[in-house]
């Protein structure tokens, strides 16, 4: 997965079973982990890895940047990445970018946010919410 650095902003490959380790950023050493903002991933094969190897539970948010309700829960999942750093994972799939890994998940409307816990589909809700309904509703 490619996680950018908070201090930086330069990208850095990061093997996600890695991902409850201590990581540095390889152009300033400032920590990358946990990661306290939602992860872009860019291919089915980082979305892949990430369900199938991360440490802990990832949330995913299946959006597109076309759709309103979609852009009113970008911050809402900004702060649910920021509060629950450590604990869980978010991360962020355009449906139009990866339209198999929508299609694999039956994704009909957006947002959706999907829990894995262990590689497997644990919870699934639909529709924009603030952060602490976010949180209650996958108890995180």
């Amino acid at each position: 997965m490619i996680v950018e650095c908070s201090s930086c902003a330069k990208s850095n490959r990061l093997p996600a079973k890695r991902a409850a380790e201590k990581a540095k950023c390889a152009a300033c050493k400032a920590s990358l982990l946990p990661p306290a903002h939602p992860l872009a991933l860019a291919s089915t094969q980082d979305f892949d890895e990430l369900v199938r190897d991360a440490p802990g539970p990832v949330l995913v948010d299946f959006w597109a940047e076309w759709c309103p309700p979609c852009r009113m829960v970008a911050p809402e999942l900004e702060k649910v990445a920021a509060e629950c750093a450590g604990r869980v994972i978010v991360a962020k799939v355009d449906t139009d970018a990866l339209p198999d890994v929508a299609s694999r998940f039956d994704i009909r409307s957006i947002p959706t946010m999907i829990l894995f816990r262990d590689g497997s589909e644990a919870e699934r809700v639909s529709g924009a919410m603030p952060a602490s309904s976010i949180k209650g509703r996958f108890r995180l």
